[in-house]
């Protein structure tokens, strides 16, 4: 039998975000890095397959062709739906690549009509007449919109889609979807007749991504943030299982590896260095300028990882971020700190490290191909949207790592991190 679930991510940790909740819901999820070669799928023992991609803030050409093969590749596993994730935060430039990526997807699957919602009430994501609120403030009134990549200046989400593509995009209302999957599905053959090929679905709770789920059974692609997966399993009859979210034991040194610039990220960073606890901050002018500032973190960690976890982080304050940048350029900016982490997480995993959280979609993406990842399995939940999971390193041994969302986790997630996963293994 093959997979019930194919699911194609535009980032790494908008990836295990996802499988994240399908596990919650009882499914067992392997989570691949990149598009595997032919024949992969035979190894593949799940009820769920997400690929994860780098995507999201490639060329839009660039997304499609690499979603494609993705998608050729979950169905040659037997994939009976498609799910298109990318970020609860709608990320995306002017040009895409959400729209491109969805139509393509559309295209290649021979279907007239799809559904987007980048809803996750879990974690303050509500869509809500069409408009994307984080927290309690519109999108466009957050922190995205001082996104260095990624800047969201528009809350409206049929306007923003509608901008990048060719489909007309409509809205599903909230009235409707609290109605239930009948009235959704209604409104789905009324748009549909009415020539729209894609829906923004309004979501303000957990009950109304359910009853969304059960309303697009039949659809070939769903396109939404990670939320919608909280009640797709059910239409297979799965139900939540601890099992499905059993990892092997850990073992080995603890370390963090942070480049995120989100505000919640700084956050975690600031109670982390509260603690007392050893942090080395990289400095990307320092880099740029041909300090050895990989070995001076790789150094300081040596010293330290016999206390417990160690942080290794470059996220900085919007205004600190824009003065590099200023310096440097944005896209060599990050770049920049992309391959100093990437390089200081290999050198932290040689050392002993066995417990690794990483922090940011650019990182994750940066740190998992440097270390040789090729899949993931996934265990526990940390925080909404955040799971442990399990890879497997070039050498055998196993790796315990976290993909963070630099959007996601409280205050305490560097710490609390490792606690849930000692708790997990008792």
């Amino acid at each position: 039998m093959g997979i019930r679930l194919g699911c194609i991510a535009d980032d790494f940790t908008g990836a295990t975000d996802l499988a994240n909740n399908l596990v919650r819901a009882g499914m067992r999820v392997v989570q691949l890095i990149d598009v595997p070669p032919a024949g992969a799928e035979r190894a593949v023992d799940a009820d769920a397959v997400v690929i994860a991609l780098k995507s999201r803030t490639v060329p839009a050409a660039d997304a499609v062709e690499a979603s494609l093969r993705a998608l050729d590749r979950l169905r040659s596993m037997g994939a009976e739906q498609v799910y298109f994730k990318y970020c609860s935060t709608f990320d995306s430039t002017p040009a895409g690549n959400i729209g491109p990526v969805t139509e393509a997807l559309m295209d290649a699957l021979g279907t007239d009509f799809t559904v987007a919602t980048p809803a996750f009430p879990d974690n303050g994501r509500t869509v809500f007449k069409g408009h994307l609120f984080v927290g309690d403030v519109l999108l466009a009134d957050s922190g995205m919109r001082h996104h260095p990549l990624t800047p969201m200046t528009d809350s409206n989400l049929v306007s923003v889609l509608g901008a990048q593509t060719t489909r007309a995009v409509g809205l599903i209302h909230h009235t409707v979807v609290a109605e239930g999957a009948e009235a959704i599905r209604a409104r789905i053959d009324a748009l549909r007749e009415d020539g729209f090929g894609i829906a923004i679905v309004d979501a303000v709770s957990n009950d109304d991504l359910v009853r969304l789920a059960a309303a697009v059974r039949g659809l070939p692609l769903v396109t939404a943030g990670s939320g919608l997966a909280i009640g797709l399993p059910a239409n297979w009859g799965f139900k939540p299982s601890r099992a499905a979210a059993q990892l092997p034991p850990p073992d080995g040194h603890r370390a963090i590896v942070s480049g995120s610039v989100s505000a919640a990220t700084n956050r975690q960073v600031l109670e982390y260095l509260r603690s007392g606890r050893p942090a080395f901050s990289v400095d990307p002018l320092r880099v740029a300028a041909g300090e050895d500032v990989v070995g001076q973190a790789l150094a300081f960690a040596a010293a330290h990882l016999g206390d417990g976890p160690v942080l290794v982080y470059s996220t900085e304050s919007a205004d600190t971020v824009r003065t590099v940048q200023g310096r440097l350029g944005a896209a060599e900016a990050g770049e920049l700190v992309e391959r100093t982490l990437a390089r200081v997480a290999q050198g932290l995993v040689e050392r002993g490290v066995r417990r690794l959280v990483v922090a940011g979609g650019e990182t994750s993406g940066a740190v998992v191909q440097a270390l040789g990842l090729t899949g993931l399995r996934i265990g526990p939940q940390i925080d909404p949207g955040v799971p442990w999971c399990a890879a497997v390193l070039p050498g055998g041994e196993t790796l315990h790592i976290t993909l963070k969302s630099g959007n996601f986790g409280g205050p305490d997630f560097f710490t609390s991190a490792f606690d849930l996963l000692d708790e997990e293994a008792v």
